[in-house]
């Protein structure tokens, strides 16, 4: 038999999900304003994608609450989350520099500032994706931390990247995973040079959406829509279409409410055929 390894409780300290916590993370640049409309811009990797099936998602992002994106955010209420793909992470690590207020860190680097879509901050020409969002809510923590709730006001990518499946995308785009640092000086970075695929199948019991219970009469062609819908979803889906019928003042779920709240929450038919085919 292999021998057990033994484990050790270690002391939980300052920056212990760096130093000592190995937790792979997404490196993005944030392009915010300043009150005197001042270009500011800073590396960050505390973010999560949040309340991701609605047509104006949000993400998380934490801060500590006296950065100057934090503050520009607060003053404002818009910034741009730039993703840099590996080749220009020296660029990136520049951002990251304790530079004075009002002082534009893309000036020091090779990126290229372009007008964003929806937001006053700018976007970076040189990242192949971005996210414009506006503030949804900023809650301030004990201590020094704060988060940001985001709504993405709009996504935008490299028009090459538009039509590729997920595994050319993935190797086109080279993102870089942020692996923490050493001391606060040593940063440590990898890419996803070795891509693992696994298919996910479903057990013979698989929940079949039998089971799925409605509160109200529905049509044969909503009823078909939502057996397109993945199982584990359809109990939400149901309860959300029914409120959303009962708003309409309506005794029956209809194929065209059915249509009607999906496309009010991004739900196209390209999306609708994702569902239906188990993408």
């Amino acid at each position: 038999m292999p021998k057990m390894k033994t484990k050790e409780e270690i002391k939980i300290k300052p920056f212990w999900y760096s130093d000592v916590w190995l937790w792979p993370k997404l490196i993005t640049i944030i392009t915010t304003l300043d009150k005197n409309g001042t270009v500011n811009a800073g590396p960050y990797s505390h973010i999560m994608q949040y309340d991701v099936m609605t047509k104006n998602p949000r993400m998380l992002i934490g801060f500590r609450q006296d950065s100057h994106t934090f503050v520009n955010i607060e003053e404002t209420g818009e910034f741009v989350v730039n993703c840099p793909s590996a080749s220009h992470l020296d660029d990136m690590m520049e951002t990251a520099k304790f530079y004075p207020e009002g002082i534009n860190e893309l000036e020091f680097t090779k990126f290229t500032q372009i007008p964003s879509k929806k937001v006053s901050p700018p976007s970076l020409e040189e990242c192949p994706q971005i996210a414009e969002c506006t503030v949804d809510e900023i809650i301030k923590l004990e201590k020094s931390s704060g988060i940001v709730i985001g709504k993405i006001e709009a996504i935008v990518v490299d028009q090459e990247l538009v039509t590729m499946g997920r595994e050319e995308r993935i190797k086109t785009m080279d993102l870089p995973i942020g692996m923490g640092d050493e001391a606060r000086q040593t940063y440590f970075h990898t890419t996803a040079e070795t891509l693992i695929k696994h298919d996910l199948g479903q057990p013979k019991t698989a929940m079949q959406g039998a089971d799925a219970k409605t509160s109200m009469e529905w049509d044969n062609d909503a009823t078909e829509m939502l057996m397109g819908v993945p199982p584990p979803l359809r109990k939400m889906v149901i309860e959300n279409t029914e409120e959303f019928a009962v708003e309409k003042n309506q005794n029956t779920v209809t194929g065209e409410i059915f249509k009607e709240l999906a496309k009010s929450v991004g739900m196209d038919p390209d999306v609708m055929e994702r569902f239906r085919s188990g993408g």
